[in-house]
């Protein structure tokens, strides 16, 4: 079964950058799953925002934030990364990794994922 774990977030400042992590808190190996990093601001929807094939050869990310966050995995960490660079107050939200099926391509979209870990906060702020 898997169960995502992630960690890694805390508080910025405006214009810093942070990277926060995925991994499985059982052993499960993540290098079958395609993931997905997801981010809800209080009182708005879940949102998409970045994806990685289960090989790592294939990643995308929302347009809007195409510039600034970027996804990256390191089998031997059996851990899934999300860098962030140049924060903004905006950015602020418990982001969340999950897990779906394994493909070529990956899609950024909700319904693609079906284990979801539990969140980490991240709260930029001066």
């Amino acid at each position: 079964q898997v169960q995502l774990v992630e960690s890694g977030g805390g508080s910025v400042q405006p214009g810093g950058s942070l990277r926060i992590s995925c991994t499985d808190s059982g052993g499960v190996m993540l290098d079958y799953y395609n993931i997905g990093w997801f981010r809800q601001a209080p009182g708005k929807e879940r949102e998409e925002v970045a994806c990685i094939t289960s090989g790592g050869f294939y990643t995308d990310s929302v347009r809007s934030l195409k510039d600034r966050f970027s996804v990256s995995r390191d089998g031997v960490e059996n851990s899934i990364y999300l860098h962030m660079k140049n924060l903004q107050g905006a950015d602020t939200a418990v982001y969340y990794c999950a897990a779906g099926s394994r493909g070529s391509t990956c899609n950024v979209g909700r319904q693609y994922y079906s284990h979801w870990g539990r969140g980490t906060q991240v709260t930029v702020s001066s």
